[in-house]
């Protein structure tokens, strides 16, 4: 396959995760799985999850996983493609939502519209955490760490570096 094909089929598939992404990009992360590991073999699910991992760690937007991938994909030509593939049909949809909502936020149907759709958004987020965490726990011990840093999540709505620096002590102490 050439460059340009791979380009293209970078800005397509993540031009298409862009218009399904409600809630962020995260919430679509099953099916960018399922297009750049399975669909177009561009990359393992180890190196997926690696990649992800890495722009949950750095510092800004989640989108970051998109350039991660288009780099690796491509190099600096299919980071820039896959990026700006991601962002141009979401910047456009927020744009005219905004517009939308300044017209009709007042109204019964459009509060009650947005209310509908937070559960979808939810149940996309519980998705691409499933599918992460099945990807990654590859043993009872590494399971074990997914759980308590996600009870721990949820009860003390710590950090998430702080679960990291402890699952990372957990793996130099052979626990992992």
């Amino acid at each position: 396959m050439n460059e340009r094909s791979v380009l293209t089929d970078l800005a397509v598939q993540f031009a298409l995760l862009s218009l399904m992404s409600i809630g962020g990009i995260i919430a679509v992360v099953p099916e960018m799985h399922s297009a750049v590991v399975e669909t177009h073999n561009w990359m393992s699910s180890t190196d997926f999850v690696t990649l992800f991992a890495l722009a949950q760690a750095a510092p800004g937007p989640n989108v970051i996983v998109v350039t991660l991938i288009g780099w690796k994909v491509a190099g600096a030509l299919g980071a820039l493609v896959a990026t700006v593939a991601v962002s141009t049909p979401s910047f456009l949809i927020a744009y005219t939502a905004s517009r939308f909502w300044s017209h009709f936020n007042a109204l019964d149907w459009y509060r009650l519209f947005e209310r509908g759709i937070a559960p979808v958004t939810i149940g996309l987020i519980l998705s691409s955490g499933l599918l992460l965490t099945n990807v990654a726990t590859n043993s009872w011990s590494s399971l074990i760490v997914s759980a308590l840093t996600v009870a721990s999540l949820l009860r003390w709505a710590n950090s998430p570096l702080i679960a990291l620096g402890c699952a990372a002590l957990a793996g130099l102490a052979g626990f992992v």
